[in-house]
């Protein structure tokens, strides 16, 4: 119950869009400074300020709650997958069975993908970066990697790491006054800063000009480009800088979570399974932190390198290393407290949401909250219920939700949120459940 537990906190903070705060941080100053010149206003306003950062994505490099969602999404996946496939094997599925069953689950998580990208798009929208298409682009691999022993699992995650900071690092550099860097400067008017994060051997792992958006370039334009953007262009980057092969680095966050998956249906006890996920986590967080020194919260200038910077819309192999340490960490806590400590209570809300988790984030995508100022269906429909409701029970739920309020918009994520959640409610009471 764990891995749904966990699994459903996820798609929790998902699903609630952070719940406006960093929308209510950013435009009400006054609420956030509204005990100012008190011995509490300080507290305060570094509360919420710090809610509103971990909330939403850091702009290249570092790392926010809100980044981990991704990361912890596909770790689960990893975990889950050796228990599916042995119920699998148990109801005497043979090898080659399992393996269709892991293609066409590659197949439809891509193509859901693309759906979902599309959803606002003339035409369909080639495009995998989405975390669906991501993990099907990655997952027929990581299945055939579940079988091998743990050895041999190492030195794919070490191959995997190593090759692709090879690729980038062979990558050249773009000169001065390249093809790409005129474009960016002269075409989209863009500063140096947006796209020049890093010098030095950091440099390879540049917005824009790194080996994977080279690659972009060249196979997103095998697809057929129309709308306002496109017409008459071809590809040329992707504004948030994500690319088609973090598939690859993200392998790796995948089999890290089959390693998670295997342990915990070993035959250790409890406790040693507590201390082994306590301890890889601890692994890969010094091991990142080795890897690149310029996330260190204290700067020490003979200290002050980066072999790979710990970047997560281009999934670096340090990022991979970094984000794995906090999902074992996770993983252990919610073991340790729902199955460990035995607090079903607690797990329970949580796996509602897990147990439906490709619903939850198709619901978000396409129905659920409001992005760019728009209302989505889901908030219009229930303001159009609630002014009903108002009418007939003389309330102010609309107000309260849609109004000018400061918490207005915290309000309605959070009614939103409690819808999805009521749908799941409905689903797992009828043991209906969404899955690929």
């Amino acid at each position: 119950m764990s891995l749904d537990a966990y699994r459903g906190f996820t798609m929790l903070l998902l699903a609630s869009g952070g719940l406006a705060i960093t929308r209510i941080v950013e435009h009400h100053h006054d609420f956030v400074n509204r005990f100012e010149g008190k011995w509490f206003g300080k507290p305060w306003a570094l509360f919420w300020q710090t809610a509103s950062s971990q909330l939403q994505h850091v702009e290249w490099t570092g790392c926010t709650a809100w980044d981990l969602i991704q990361p912890s999404f596909m770790f689960m996946v990893g975990v889950a997958m050796p228990y599916s496939y042995a119920s699998r094997e148990g109801r005497g599925d043979s090898w080659g069975r399992q393996f269709v069953h892991a293609l066409i689950r590659s197949f439809v998580l891509i193509a859901l993908g693309i759906f979902l990208r599309s959803t606002h798009s003339d035409m369909t929208y080639f495009t995998f970066e989405d975390v669906l298409t991501q993990i099907g682009l990655g997952y027929l691999f990581v299945f055939i990697l579940m079988r091998a022993p743990f050895i041999a699992q190492l030195v794919a995650l070490a191959a995997i790491l190593g090759g692709y900071w090879f690729f980038f690092f062979h990558h050249p550099l773009p000169p001065p006054q390249g093809d790409v860097t005129r474009y960016m400067t002269e075409v989209r008017g863009m500063k140096p800063e947006a796209w020049n994060q890093f010098r030095g051997l950091a440099a390879h792992w540049n917005k824009h000009t790194n080996a994977a958006a080279a690659f972009d370039r060249k196979f997103l334009n095998v697809f057929p480009r129309s709308g306002q953007e496109w017409e008459g262009k071809k590809f040329w980057i992707n504004g948030g800088g994500y690319q088609t092969l973090n598939f690859v680095p993200a392998m790796a966050t995948m089999l890290f979570g089959v390693m998670a998956g295997q342990l915990i249906r070993s035959m250790r006890t409890p406790r040693r399974k507590l201390e082994i996920l306590i301890g890889a986590g601890l692994l890969c967080f010094i091991a990142s932190m080795a890897i690149d020194t310029t996330i260190w919260p204290v700067h020490f200038d003979k200290l002050t390198y980066s072999f790979a910077p710990i970047v997560k819309r281009i999934w670096t192999p340090s990022w991979a290393v970094f984000s794995a340490g906090w999902t074992f960490w996770f993983l252990a806590l919610f073991y340790w407290i729902v199955d460990m400590r035995g607090h079903r209570w607690f797990g329970w809300p949580l796996a509602i949401l897990g147990m439906n988790s490709i619903l939850v984030y198709c619901v978000n995508e396409l129905i659920g909250n409001e992005a760019g100022g728009a209302e989505a269906w889901l908030p219009k429909m229930l303001k159009i219920h609630l002014t009903a409701f108002d009418a007939a029970a003389h309330t102010s739920l609309v107000k309260i939700l849609y109004g000018t309020g400061t918490g207005a918009p915290f309000w309605r994520e959070f009614a939103v949120l409690g819808l999805v959640w009521l749908i799941c409610l409905w689903l797992y009471r009828r043991r209906l459940f969404v899955r690929i």
